[in-house]
């Protein structure tokens, strides 16, 4: 992961929008969508506005990510698992993290022939098959998933015809022109025509699309969340 990755993992940790971030530093619109290393004088700017911010963990990764905590960052842990219960578990895979391109979306990083290149891979035992990994954007799953979160997911081929209903899923559907992705549990609709995108966050209304609006689909295995050690 570099300095650019680890300042997005920070503005989603904090729940910092990117225009609240471009507003306060000064930096160009889409400075945080590229990746690879940050200017000495980004740098500055950017310790300037967050003084919280560990330079040596924003530049090198070493350490904790604010100051004030513990100097090492726990590894990963499971937050919690979303079995079926037909799935069989592997004793230990390696899942590969990437860095969702909201440009090219789920269709693309689905896409074998356009497949990007992890940012990281996972280590994790003792859960069902994974495909991949990102982070969680957004607060739609809240408290069960925050920003800054991460789903691993299996991807499903067969599209909204093998939806399991009220499951959790990682979606790309289309409407009136615009590519949404997000974290959903998926029932029926009314209409059959339709399915029902659910929020675990009750400020977040129900929303019925068209069934054949989706173009990417993927069942939520787990979700992991980085703890600091105390």
């Amino acid at each position: 992961m570099g300095a650019i990755e680890r300042l997005r993992q920070f503005i989603d940790y904090k729940r910092i929008s990117k225009y609240q971030f471009y507003k306060k530093t000064g930096l160009a619109n889409g400075y945080l969508d590229r990746n690879g290393s940050i200017g000495s004088d980004k740098c500055e700017i950017i310790i300037e506005q967050y003084p919280e911010i560990r330079l040596e963990w924003l530049i090198l990764g070493k350490g904790a990510m604010l100051h004030g905590e513990d100097t090492q960052l726990a590894t990963p842990k499971i937050e919690a698992q979303f079995s079926l219960r037909t799935d069989k578990k592997v004793a230990m895979q390696n899942v590969p993290l990437y860095e969702l391109d909201a440009t090219a979306g789920l269709v693309a990083l689905f896409s074998e022939a356009s497949r990007q290149v992890p940012i990281s891979h996972l280590q994790i035992p003792d859960l069902p098959p994974c495909d991949g990994a990102i982070y969680v954007r957004g607060d739609s799953m809240y408290p069960l998933l925050k920003s800054g979160d991460i789903v691993l997911y299996k991807e499903i081929p067969g599209g909204s015809s093998s939806i399991l209903w009220g499951e959790m899923y990682l979606l790309s559907f289309v409407l009136e022109g615009e590519t949404y992705i997000t974290i959903k549990y998926i029932q029926k609709a009314d209409d059959e025509r339709f399915v029902r995108l659910v929020s675990h966050n009750p400020h977040h209304s129900p929303k019925d699309i068209p069934a054949d609006s989706i173009r990417a689909l993927a069942l939520v295995k787990a979700s992991v969340r980085f703890n600091t050690l105390g």
